[in-house]
């Protein structure tokens, strides 16, 4: 399995420290030329790879983490995303809700990446935040997860937990995805909460 992440600025940057602290490669790209970036992918680790957005997006696991306003640029990279996993860690905060044609922001931007599975994941922390060890005082940072595709939030559950997160699904886009969309001048009811889950 492959990983890229598209975008690398906080929240991307803090996306592959995860990725780093575990051990797991993966790629990271922007629009840039990637060496205008190596030195940063560097400084984190080994494990990040700076490529270009044609060479990361043979990925078969894709973190979306650009602003909203760029995913459709991103996503005319492909004719089709079949066969690929995208996750949304995109925020549509001060967007209309009609420009989005009244659909959660995850559904929108689902419909740009034809063919891919879509999880919306990754969103709801602050770059500081997610830029922190996941575990805390014994327990693990929570990341939540929504998708309409059940395989594919099984398999970015399992990815959540080997870079040491404990993912909770909250079912499909229209429900769980509320929950942890920005949209317009609104927050999910979960954006910005800090959960740590404990085993017992």
């Amino acid at each position: 399995m492959s990983y890229a992440i598209i975008g690398f600025g906080k929240i991307g940057q803090a996306l592959a420290k995860a990725f780093a602290r575990s051990g797991i490669e993966v790629s990271v790209a922007t629009t840039r030329d990637p060496g205008s970036f190596a030195s940063d992918a560097a400084e984190i680790g080994p494990e990040i790879i700076p490529k270009t957005l044609a060479e990361a997006i043979k990925a078969d696991i894709i973190f979306l983490a650009v602003r909203f306003e760029s995913h459709p640029n991103i996503a005319k990279a492909l004719p089709t995303w079949q066969g690929k996993t995208i996750v949304d860690v995109t925020n549509a905060y001060g967007v209309p809700p009609e420009e989005l044609g009244g659909l959660p922001s995850s559904t929108f931007v689902a419909q740009a990446f034809s063919g891919a599975r879509l999880v919306k994941g990754f969103n709801h922390l602050a770059a500081a935040i997610l830029d922190q060890n996941p575990a805390v005082h014994g327990g693990r940072r929570v990341v939540f997860l929504a998708s309409d595709d059940d395989g594919a939030a099984a398999e970015i559950g399992a990815l959540a937990e080997k870079l040491g997160f404990s993912p909770i699904k909250l079912g499909g886009l229209s429900e769980g995805g509320l929950l942890v969309q920005a949209r317009g001048n609104s927050w999910g009811q979960l954006i910005f909460k800090d959960l740590v889950k404990f085993d017992r």
